[in-house]
C-alpha cells in the first residue's frame, strides 16, 4: 500500500503541514512510524479526501447540471484573442485551465478574482503514476 510523509499529505490535500498533523492525531487519518518517521496511510487518505469533499457546502448558488465533477474556485487569469479566452480556475490546490470561446468568456464577464466553478465532463481521463525512485 501506498504511504506518504505528513509533508506530502498535507500537499495533496491542499492543507498545511499542521493540519495534518492534527487530523492524525485526532484519528481523521491513519498514520505509523517507520524508521522514526510519521506516514500517512494511502488508501486512508484518499478516503479522507472524498470525505472532505463531500462535507463541502457551496457558498454561493450553484446551476442544476448532469456534471458531477465540479470545482468551486478563484478565476486567477483570463486571456482573450480573436475568437478563444484562456481560463484559468484556482479551487483549493487544483489549477483547471480551459479554452472556451471569447464570446463565452465575454457573456460570463470573467476575469480574475471571480468565484467560478470548474466543469469537468469528459469521456477520457488519462492517469499517470510517478518514475519510481528504486
Amino acid at each position: 500500500m501506498p504511504a506518504y510523509r505528513i509533508k506530502q499529505a498535507a500537499e495533496l490535500m491542499g492543507v498545511s503541514t499542521d493540519t495534518m498533523r492534527r487530523w492524525a492525531e485526532a484519528g481523521r487519518v491513519r498514520t505509523d512510524v517507520r524508521d522514526g518517521r510519521r506516514f500517512v496511510d494511502g488508501a486512508d487518505l484518499a478516503r479522507l479526501a472524498v470525505e472532505i469533499a463531500s462535507e463541502h457546502k457551496p457558498s454561493v448558488p450553484r446551476t442544476r447540471v448532469s456534471a458531477r465533477n465540479r470545482f468551486l474556485g478563484i478565476v486567477t487569469r483570463v486571456e482573450r484573442d480573436g475568437v478563444m479566452a484562456h481560463v484559468e480556475i484556482q479551487a483549493g490546490p487544483h489549477r483547471f485551465v480551459s479554452l472556451i470561446t471569447r464570446e463565452a468568456a465575454d457573456e460570463l464577464d470573467l476575469c480574475p478574482g471571480i468565484l467560478a466553478d470548474a466543469v469537468v465532463k469528459a469521456t477520457n481521463v488519462g492517469v499517470e503514476l510517478p518514475l519510481s525512485s528504486g
